[in-house]
């Protein structure tokens, strides 16, 4: 009896055992070990990670079994194997590089990692090697090269930005910081200058609305910031001179360095920049075009692992910035005929908790964001007076501002065993700005609350087919008072509104796919980034308020596109073909009133117009024959109509003037405007980049007399072409140098009619943010690029 027991417990002993192959293995490119590739198995939740030296070991069961292999910056692979043939050999896997970023892992389109050809909606990604190849210090300089995105530079004296998205103002863009909305309205004003890109992992643009998953604002998409995780042990220095028109510095340094455990549980990067620019007049009056910027940026990204389903993750990011703009910078700005001086120190920060159960079909959430922003400014100056009531309205042109936003969230992800994903969760956002310019009577204090549900189902009926359906919950509460003189208006909102999306992607052939997609959205009555931006105008401030009865405006944004893609041997090919339509109920739009305060400023309002749409089609083509050649060209033709003829210039009674300024497009909206994108590695280690963007003619409002009278000028086609050649050189195996150097606007495509002297516009500026540009660079540490 004990030899049957005995030989029974042998034979299960000796099942169990056969019921896993462990099979171990390496991953490498060119011979070159890829560290952190991720090996899973087809189908399953089932994978493991390479370690440094590329090398995995991975347990399978005795049957044939398709393994996918995926890492950042390289084509995804899928090889079938039987796993008892490598039971006692090695399984060795290379891997291609993917110079299109075709098969990058992206979590804008679902808030869940997703590789980017099945995602449900198209996402753009902007990484290092973009940021690289423009030469790009800031964000605001790099998101121009994609197809229906365009930032612009919108006024001279302190130079603030913003993005558009197919065809639509910044307002309407929900800028996100590793997935969190608390870039909020004043940030919209300079902090697109204001982020470094040496801090950056990658940028994830989705264009058209997407206020089903991450907020209200999100009409025209979202642009998603994701700062740079530890991966590696490394460390590099960074330090590059532009010298604008060939001769004012633009110096930028930056230190980044990070430290990872050798088991991979815990790690932490940290990075600092500074930036010290000189200011640029470019028509010699006296008066800048490009402001004088100090930037001075240091932060931190860390995890920590408790167990193998759970991870910690916390950002740190402190920005400090000083600009100026205006005309005799050297002096106090009450003693200038205009200066805007801004003086940001700004906090942005973030907490996220994940955890799985061990099938890694549950995943959890939890987090918790925010910003703060302390801003001393000045905006004023004698006006190119100097009487007595001059020189007093001069001195009490400083203002202080003070900027707060909360985020708090939970989610939770299930994955069927269908492969179908449902993802819900809740969230709680708070704003507080308190603006005040005491000398002008002016002041904003606007509080927001955003209690919000979401959810979405991932429908996979097919593996050709996907379906994703969900809804944003908005609970959203604006308290705010707006005050410039003896004008006072308030917004009190209560209102709960809910945002449906769905989307459509089949797979037409395994090349070709189609994606569909409707969202709605919608603005509540509040301060946006525009409105917080005061320009100057005849030497006086011009100031934007709300109107008393202003409404919440919506969206119905429609879009559908064919994307087809190709992988042959080492030959990439990507076209994507995009049309966008959106319709606006409501829109906000801003009205100079002709009225001039008795402070002598001018006053624009936001009004409700009837109605507006913008249509329009995006294209993009990549060719990538071998990874020493890239191209890449994409553009946008639209239109932006408003229903009804809008006023944008109202005469005041009495005036001089002839009347009103009536327009039935929007204005600084070019029809057609695109990019160019093409790098080159003709010798070994040596790189030629050369990329462009071109922006066609578009109406630019003028102001030319003292009461916000307009003139409508046609500005001209720019093309803005950059050239960089790069050289690397291995030192030793860990200490590598990477010299560049180039030309920025290649030639000198900029605008040549900027109003002059102390009573200009200083809204009145299009075009390349900066002519032609000469830079040197050096990078060193012990990464290869």
């Amino acid at each position: 009896m004990k030899r049957f027991i005995q030989i029974i417990l042998g034979i299960i002993f000796s099942t169990a055992g056969a019921q896993t192959v462990q099979v171990e293995g390496s991953v490498t490119q060119n011979d070159k070990p890829v560290p952190f590739a991720n090996i899973s198995v087809a189908g399953t939740n089932k994978g493991v990670s390479a370690d440094l030296d590329g090398i995995f070991s991975i347990n399978l069961e005795p049957k044939n079994t398709q393994l996918i292999i995926q890492a950042v910056g390289f084509k995804t692979r899928k090889i079938d194997i039987n796993p008892e043939e490598y039971s006692k050999k090695k399984l060795s896997i290379a891997l291609e590089e993917d110079a299109l970023g075709l098969d990058q892992v992206v979590i804008s389109a679902t808030r869940n990692r997703i590789n980017l050809k099945e995602a449900p909606v198209i996402v753009n990604v902007l990484n290092s090697k973009l940021f690289n190849a423009t030469q790009s210090a800031s964000v605001a300089e790099t998101l121009n090269f994609q197809p229906g995105v365009r930032v612009e530079t919108n006024c001279q004296n302190c130079g603030f930005t913003q993005v558009r998205l197919n065809g639509l103002d910044g307002s309407y863009t929900q800028v996100l910081i590793n997935s969190r909305s608390v870039f909020s309205a004043l940030n919209s004003v300079y902090g697109l200058e204001q982020i470094p890109t040496s801090i950056l992992d990658r940028v994830e643009v989705v264009r058209s609305g997407g206020s089903a998953l991450f907020g209200s604002n999100a009409i025209a998409g979202t642009v998603n910031i994701i700062t740079k995780d530890p991966v590696l042990n490394t460390w590099n220095i960074n330090s590059n001179i532009s010298l604008i028109d060939g001769e004012i510095p633009d110096r930028v340094l930056n230190l980044a360095g990070s430290v990872v455990a050798e088991d991979l549980n815990s790690g932490i990067t940290i990075f600092g920049m500074n930036r010290d620019r000189s200011a640029y007049d470019a028509n010699g009056d006296g008066f800048t075009e490009i402001t004088e910027l100090t930037n001075n940026t240091l932060g931190a990204k860390a995890f920590l692992k408790p167990t193998e389903t759970s991870k910690l993750t916390l950002d740190l990011t402190a920005l400090k910035e000083y600009r100026r703009g205006g005309d005799r910078l050297d002096l106090a700005p009450h003693l200038t005929d205009i200066t805007e001086q801004l003086d940001h120190n700004t906090l942005i920060g973030g907490l996220t908790y994940d955890f799985s159960n061990k099938e890694m079909t549950s995943n959890y959430s939890v987090y918790i964001s925010g910003q703060h922003t302390d801003r001393k400014s000045y905006y004023g100056g004698l006006g190119g007076g100097r009487t007595a009531q001059d020189s007093l309205s001069a001195s009490n042109a400083y203002g202080n501002t003070n900027d707060l936003a909360l985020l708090g969230g939970f989610q939770f992800t299930w994955n069927f065993s269908n492969n179908d994903v449902l993802t819900t969760g809740l969230e709680f956002n708070h704003s507080n700005t308190e603006d005040d310019i005491s000398g002008y009577r002016r002041f904003i204090d606007q509080k927001v609350n955003s209690y919000s549900a979401f959810g979405q189902y991932e429908w996979k009926p097919t593996t050709n087919f996907t379906a994703l359906l969900g809804a944003r919950l908005d609970h959203i509460s604006v308290s705010g008072s707006y005050a410039v003189e003896d004008i006072q208006r308030a917004s009190e909102i209560d209102q709960t509104v809910l945002s449906p999306r769905l989307t459509l992607l089949y797979n037409i052939t395994d090349e070709l796919q189609f994606r569909g997609g409707y969202a709605r959205g919608f603005r509540a009555p509040q301060a946006f980034n525009e409105d917080l931006h005061i320009s100057s105008v005849g030497g006086e401030p011009q100031f934007v308020i709300l109107s008393n009865d202003l409404e919440t405006e919506y969206s119905n944004a429609y879009t559908a596109s064919l994307n087809y893609s190709r992988n042959i041997k080492k030959l990439q090919m990507d076209f994507l073909l995009e049309g966008f339509y959106t319709d606006l109920q409501n829109p906000f739009t801003t009205v100079s009133t002709g009225a001039s305060l008795p402070n002598g400023s001018i006053l624009k309002e936001v009004r409700n117009s009837s109605g507006a749409y913008v249509a329009g089609t995006n294209f993009e083509i990549g060719v990538s024959p071998s990874s020493d050649l890239s191209f890449q060209l994409g553009g946008t033709y639209q239109r932006s109509i408003y229903k009804e003829e809008q006023v944008l210039y109202e005469a005041a009674s009495g005036s001089d003037n002839e009347g009103d300024i009536i327009i039935s497009e929007f204005v600084r909206n070019p029809d057609f405007y695109g990019y160019l994108n093409v790098n080159t590695s003709p010798f070994e280690d040596f790189t030629v980049d050369l990329t462009g963007t071109y922006t066609g003619e578009m109406t630019v409002p003028r102001v030319v007399d003292s009461s916000g009278f307009l003139a409508l000028n046609q500005s001209p086609v720019f093309w803005d072409m950059n050239l960089k050649l790069s050289q690397h050189l291995d030192i030793t195996e860990n200490f590598h140098i990477n010299l560049s150097t180039g030309v920025q606007n290649v030639f000198d495509a900029y605008q040549d009619d900027f109003d002059t002297g102390p009573t200009r516009d200083s809204d009145y500026i299009y075009g390349p943010s900066r002519p032609r540009t000469f830079f040197f660079g050096i990078k060193f540490g012990n990464l290869h690029d």
